[in-house]
């Protein structure tokens, strides 16, 4: 293994800005950025240097994906953190933060440390782990360290592995006492359940998977996520609503003051910028995620609330089941999909197709998750920064099929899509992690760090 990197005439995506330029790396830090790159020392400076060409490719600094579920520990028929952490590195993804629904929940601090015990030994990528919330732990909820753990995860309205928190008067306690930041799915379990009632009066068990977005409509999310924002308000919390999928949810969030400053945040996942209601009729269950994938109207407006900022990041709710639960009937079907090894270069279609500059997709994919988590000296390309960079041909098609998806479960909604770029190398922490196709399986990520001293006090 090189102890040194040098990248050559790539076209640098940071900050705003595309420069072409060289970047030195040594020890897993980034050293120096330049427009031609000469070391100061000749020979025994150079030998052991691992050189890439960038020539014709964009450099990135590596996707923070701060919403995934990597299924271990408990779960792991579904996927585990080496097959997923695996997955994402091939996506140009070099950091994780996963969710606490496993197996068991990792709802005390005990289970959530032993995670990263997990992690240490089998995570390809940087990881982080949230801490999950329930009507009665608080007391664990108060213990937890901001500067080790990422987050606080409330399932508020509609549950996920059975951790719904419900109880009014213990949401109040989490919004007021939580010393981490609070990230929340926001659907209304009551209208919910009021509209499953209306459709299996109409369909008895036999629901299509079309009704999806109509069980858990528009007014089930919005109704949840004001409730939310209300909460934080009413306490001075800082508050990320995760996986937005209406365009009505966005007049809860505030574009006027720079993401450093804000305390109420907002993420869209991958596929509620790539799928709507009209791709049911072709993909089926393989794309019913809660929430659900809702109108055109919607996802347009998801779009515009990423270009005008009210939107702050962008993820992927990654989140494997076998091809069999996936197959069931809708009401016994899992709700979600993998999406980690897809979400970069679905992001980079978008790009090419108009839709998105490519620097607001590293603004949103890499420089706003850490800005947002405040995370330590990641999700940029800077001198003194640890060395997570992607490099990516933006023309070298490909169709995603059986014979190169990473996941464990074997399957991608993305399936028969043809994608016009390919990550050609991810390096985590200085180390070349994956190049073309191929994985250096000798290196481990780290435990990400958070300095929460810049938060605003309560």
């Amino acid at each position: 293994m090189a102890k040194s990197i040098l990248i050559t005439g790539a076209s640098i995506v940071n900050e705003g800005r595309i420069f072409e330029g060289d970047v030195f790396v040594e020890d897993g830090i980034i050293k120096e950025i330049t427009s031609s790159f000469s070391p100061s020392t000749e020979g025994e400076g150079v030998r052991g240097w691992g050189i890439i060409d960038g020539r014709g490719k964009y450099l990135l600094p590596g996707v923070i994906d701060e919403h995934v579920h990597l299924r271990e520990p408990g779960l792991t028929q579904k996927g585990d953190i080496y097959s997923e952490t695996k997955a994402a590195v091939a996506g140009g993804v070099t950091s994780l933060m996963d969710m606490p629904n496993t197996d068991p929940k990792a709802t005390s601090i005990d289970i959530l440390e032993d995670k990263f015990t997990l992690a240490a030994q089998r995570s390809f990528t940087n990881y982080s782990f949230y801490l999950g919330a329930t009507n009665d732990n608080i007391s664990e909820i108060e213990k937890a360290d901001p500067h080790r753990i990422c987050g606080l995860k409330v399932f508020m309205g509609a549950s996920t592995g059975n951790m719904l928190v419900d109880d009014p008067v213990s949401l109040e306690k989490i919004f007021e006492r939580s010393p981490l930041l609070i990230a929340v799915h926001t659907e209304d379990e009551s209208i919910i359940r009021e509209n499953l009632r209306l459709f299996r009066e109409k369909y008895g068990e036999d629901i299509p998977v079309e009704a999806h977005p109509l069980i858990r409509n528009e007014e089930a999310c919005f109704t949840s996520s004001e409730k939310a924002v209300k909460l934080a308000l009413k306490h001075d919390s800082r508050l990320h609503l995760l996986h937005l999928s209406t365009a009505k949810e966005l007049d809860l969030l505030d574009n006027s003051i720079p993401l450093e400053q804000k305390k109420i945040t907002g993420e869209v996942c991958v596929n509620h910028l790539w799928f709507d209601d009209r791709d049911y009729k072709k993909s089926g269950s393989r794309i019913k995620w809660n929430p659900a994938i809702k109108k055109e109207s919607d996802k347009k407006g998801l779009l515009q609330g990423v270009l005008d900022n009210r939107i702050d990041t962008i993820a992927t709710d990654h989140a494997p089941h076998t091809l069999g639960d996936k197959q069931k009937p809708y009401m016994s079907c899992s709700s979600g999909a993998p999406l980690v090894q897809h979400s970069l270069v679905a992001m980079l279609e978008l790009h090419l197709r108009g839709e998105i500059p490519i620097e607001k997709i590293v603004e949103k994919m890499c420089h706003g998750p850490a800005i947002l988590f405040r995370i330590k000296e990641r999700g940029f390309i800077r001198t003194g920064y640890y060395a997570d960079i992607v490099l990516v041909d933006l023309q070298a098609p490909w169709e995603v099929n059986s014979s190169n998806i990473l996941y464990k479960c074997g399957w991608s909604p993305m399936e028969g899509q043809v994608f016009s770029s390919r990550v050609t190398h991810t390096i985590v922490n200085g180390n070349i992690v994956y190049e073309n196709g191929i994985f250096n399986e000798t290196v481990r990520g780290a435990r990400l760090k958070f300095n929460p001293d810049s938060y605003f006090s309560k």
